[in-house]
């Protein structure tokens, strides 16, 4: 079906349009390092940047170090350690790793460099925890936060209260050297101090936010914890220069070049979605539907965009990711629908704790699901979209991406 054909050629280009590479060589060509390059590089996208770094500095970089996501690395890279660590969740292997990237700033001096690259699962992939807390303490208030539904900004909020290397104080550490950090935004807004829990950015969030996210989803923590959400965190770090590389605007403006390539007008509605992951499969169906019916301004065929990044409060015990559910929770208003096909994807190629990368769905989705005994009111009950999807083939794999600038949501009609 060409509508199908189409869209995976869309998912192909977007990532390959926003793989961070040439936007690392760019930031580097434009800075002048005067001492001796060091490199610590967290996030999803950690190896491709470090080897674009690397490829670039050769032997101008001394040493580095390299934290990713496990099955994210892609090999060993000249000059750097490569470790691999849990994401969403922190582990054992985070608080080592991070502890070795201690190890080797602390020895630096006025004249040393550091390169610090960041993407987004920088705060699961880099942490150590303040003195007397432990791993198991930032992982009950992770699990909690994830699970009641609240966005990156206010979990980043608590947890990098909790840590030694988050909140700008990583660049404390760092000190007398100098940071140069390229950093590749998976925030709303490129909030520097958001992304990976801004270990090299003065602090923006005060103790009352903090507070107010405690408060919100009523969180359940320790007084050592409490203790030390009410110390404030640094909110002045002069050592450091960053440019941003790459963020979900990006993204979107990918998106609709590849749309328009294959002959869709693309109309990017917005690079700012944040709601409920159901909420938002809802609303995309009801302008898909409206957009069929000839109800609005989109004039077929057309690609309508929607970038961000939307949440799932979990209220099942099922397997699936944010993109899952709105690809699933669309499914029902576009029922028996022809030319319309609407898909949700992760950038950096895993939604959730999953393998898949999101979910693409059209008017024969829910027929489908009924085939083979499954109802969706009931699936997306129980958070399943993953299960769901998977019987009928409409997860969309990627594997792992080596980019993470956020999620885009696409309706194409035909």
């Amino acid at each position: 079906m060409k509508i199908h054909n189409d869209a995976q050629a869309m998912i192909k280009n977007i990532i390959a349009d926003n793989m961070p590479q040439q936007a690392v060589e760019n930031a580097l060509k434009a800075h002048e390092f005067t001492g001796n390059i060091y490199l610590v590089a967290i996030g999803k996208a950690a190896w491709t940047m470090a080897q674009k770094a690397s490829d670039f500095l050769g032997d101008r970089l001394v040493r580095g170090i390299v934290i990713t996501k496990y099955e994210h690395a892609q090999g060993p890279l000249p000059r750097l350690e490569i470790y691999e660590a849990g994401h969403p969740m922190i582990d054992e292997n985070t608080i080592s790793a991070t502890q070795k990237c201690i190890e080797m700033v602390q020895g630096l001096g006025a004249g040393d460099e550091l390169l610090f690259l960041v993407s987004g699962g920088g705060s699961a992939l880099f942490e150590a925890p303040l003195e007397g807390l432990g791993l198991g303490d930032i992982q009950d208030v992770t699990n909690q936060l994830l699970a009641s539904g609240a966005d990156i900004v206010e979990i980043n909020m608590v947890r990098k209260r909790l840590s030694a290397v988050k909140a700008g104080r990583f660049a404390q550490i760092v000190a007398p050297a100098k940071i140069f950090a390229i950093v590749l935004s998976d925030v709303l807004g490129d909030r520097l101090d958001s992304i990976a829990s801004g270990p090299a950015v003065p602090d923006n969030s005060t103790i009352e936010d903090a507070a107010k996210v405690v408060e919100k989803y009523n969180l359940k923590m320790t007084d050592l914890q409490r203790k030390y959400l009410l110390q404030e965190t640094p909110k002045n770090v002069d050592n450091v220069k960053t440019v941003i590389t790459g963020s979900v605007r990006t993204l979107c403006d990918a998106a609709a070049k590849a749309a328009q390539a294959l002959g869709y007008t693309p109309t990017v509605l917005t690079t700012t979605k944040n709601c409920e992951a159901s909420e938002a499969g809802r609303l995309l169906a009801s302008i898909a539907a409206d957009t069929h019916a000839g109800r609005n301004s989109f004039k077929r065929p057309c690609a309508i965009i929607t970038g961000g990044e939307t949440v799932v409060t979990l209220k099942g015990d099922g397997k699936g990711g944010r993109n899952q559910e709105i690809a699933l929770a669309s499914a029902k208003g576009i029922a028996g629908l022809e030319d319309i096909l609407i898909f949700s994807l992760g950038s950096d190629g895993t939604d959730g704790p999953t393998d898949a990368a999101g979910g693409i769905v059209d008017g024969n989705t829910v027929a489908n699901l009924k085939a083979k005994g499954i109802d969706i009111d009931n699936i997306l009950a129980n958070n399943d979209s993953y299960n769901a999807l998977a019987t009928i083939d409409s997860l969309i794999i990627t594997g792992p991406t080596g980019t993470n600038v956020n999620d885009v949501s696409i309706i194409l009609c035909g």
